[in-house]
């Protein structure tokens, strides 16, 4: 395996540069000035901020139209249209998940990304096609990239008979989540939604990761109600809360209160940061010890034209979202992107310590926050330790 020494780089999280030397696929030293190793091939890494390998906490891989005919969006804004909609394309045009996912999950390589949280869909129509399609790319890009897979019940459960037991096949066959989608708004029947959620989890020992869109006091309801499960079925630390609109429209007591019980079950929140309606009170419940990350979300699909698969962006659009200017208060998007992705997807010896497994990114910038406003394309990514990515294309 190939050894790098770098030299004179700066981790986002500090103003002084240092050396790393990457051994076995881990940071194997770091320091000021480290001698010279045998064999390593040494790169100058002065002007580069250093990340860990950027976390895409929520995407939607099996999605994208990215590198098709170009799609006219002509769609009402309501979450049951867009939904009928997608179906009725994907039955038309018949995409290829393998084929569409792989062409996306290269993209956040080729931009930094090294682990992705993806919720893949699964109902009476498509089956488990997407499934398999996914799974066909994790296992091609095992090496580049860690691929965590949620089965996700994008058309409901109860509204598509046979739902259920699709997601009980997908979990079995290698889905590390089970998804839920806005218990009330959407299956109109809370109970039993979460129900079948929480007892295929338990059957299959896996972790939860829901889509809550609902708002104000419904979606306040539902949450109360996620919560409620996580107690009795005994899943703290095993629960994510995509999304989570509702908890930016309540008010600050009731946020605090969530914010509260969610720190001391372990829930996580995921947030794509959208510019059209509330978002998680990131403060509240950072203060509360709450796990937060970040995910591009879909990125050029039938719900939405915009995205490009870059980690970086979407920082960026968090700063934007939150208003933050402040330098402090932009590393507190950074760190979503990296540590925060990293506790939500509970990965190990994730970090730039000496240990760490050396997957990184190294960015043009004399600061962190000049990296993200920029987004150069010429980075280089590690993976295991291994020079995989360069100036925005993938070396394999």
């Amino acid at each position: 395996m190939e050894k790098y020494l770098l030299t004179g780089v700066t981790p986002f999280d500090s103003q002084v540069p240092v050396d790393l030397l990457l051994e076995d696929g881990i940071i194997a030293a770091k320091g000021l000035s480290l001698p010279e190793s045998h064999n390593a091939i040494t790169i100058d890494c002065q002007g580069l901020q250093l990340f860990p390998g950027f976390v895409d906490a929520h995407a939607h891989l099996d999605k994208t139209l990215l590198g098709r005919e170009w799609y006219i969006n002509d769609v009402p804004r309501t979450l049951a249209a867009m939904i009928e909609n997608e179906r009725h394309y994907r039955a038309q045009q018949q995409p290829d998940a393998q084929c569409q996912s792989e062409r996306i999950a290269r993209r956040g390589i080729a931009a930094g990304t090294s682990f992705i949280r993806t919720h893949v869909d699964i109902d009476n129509e498509i089956g488990l096609a997407n499934l398999e399609g996914v799974l066909e790319t994790r296992r091609k890009l095992a090496r580049y990239v860690d691929i965590e897979i949620v089965a996700f019940p994008q058309s409901g459960i109860l509204q598509n008979p046979g739902t259920e037991a699709l997601l009980d096949q997908a979990l079995a066959m290698g889905a590390e989540l089970i998804g839920g989608l806005d218990p009330c708004s959407f299956d109109r029947d809370p109970r039993k939604h979460l129900d079948i959620i929480f007892e295929l989890a338990c059957r299959h020992n896996k972790k939860i990761d829901i889509h809550l869109h609902e708002r104000g006091e419904l979606g306040a309801f539902s949450l109360e109600l996620i919560l409620e499960y996580t107690r009795r079925y005994q899943k703290e630390h095993c629960v994510t809360l995509s999304h989570g609109f509702c908890l930016g429209m309540v008010e600050p007591s009731q946020q605090q209160y969530f914010a509260a019980q969610m720190a001391e079950l372990g829930v996580s929140v995921a947030t794509t940061a959208p510019s059209d309606i509330a978002v998680p009170p990131w403060e509240c419940l950072d203060n509360a010890g709450v796990a937060i990350c970040a995910g591009n979300d879909g990125v050029r699909d039938t719900w939405s034209p915009y995205g490009n698969g870059d980690m970086l962006q979407r920082a960026v659009t968090m700063g934007l979202r939150y208003r933050w200017r402040k330098d402090s208060e932009i590393l507190r998007a950074a760190k979503t992107i990296t540590e925060g992705g990293a506790r939500v997807m509970g990965l190990e010896n994730y970090g730039l310590d000496v240990g760490c497994r050396a997957d990184l990114v190294l960015v043009p910038g004399r600061s962190m926050v000049e990296s993200l406003v920029e987004m150069p394309k010429a980075r280089k990514v590690f993976k295991h330790g291994v020079l995989i990515a360069e100036n925005g294309e993938c070396l394999f």
